[in-house]
């Protein structure tokens, strides 16, 4: 993700993508489900949008990136969007968060030992009978 430094206030979708580093569908499909507020349009029908929604799209696309859900990241701008921001829920939503993830990790964990002890058993030659799928058929 890069910063905004346009020095123009409005910019393209195009622009807007470019900047973030977020696709133009993906800024589309978030304006669809109201993650972000439908951008107005220029005369020419364009969407514009000017740094207050850049910067929501920056929160979100880094939210994203961080692993966290549609859902997490309704309830993060909800704090944030009613000036309720307290930084004690944004906390312990982030710790929520960071417990999965560290869930995922030690399954990951897991799932390494058990493919690299699979493997291990392979010696990948040509023969019919594999170590491997008869590990994954059992």
């Amino acid at each position: 993700m890069q910063n905004i430094t346009s020095s123009r206030s409005m910019v393209s979708i195009g622009e807007l993508a470019k900047a973030t580093g977020c696709k133009i569908e993906t800024i589309r499909f978030y304006e669809r489900i109201g993650i972000l507020p439908l951008a107005p349009r220029s005369e020419g029908g364009h969407r514009i949008y000017d740094q207050v929604q850049m910067k929501r799209l920056n929160f979100v696309c880094r939210s994203r990136a961080l692993g966290f859900s549609l859902k997490q990241v309704r309830d993060l701008l909800s704090l944030v969007d009613g000036g309720n921001d307290s930084c004690a829920e944004i906390k312990a939503l982030t710790l929520d968060h960071l417990a999965n993830v560290r869930r995922k990790i030690i399954d990951l964990q897991r799932m390494e030992s058990v493919l690299a002890e699979t493997a291990a058993k392979c010696v990948g030659n040509d023969l019919p009978d594999c170590p491997i799928a008869e590990v994954l058929y059992h």
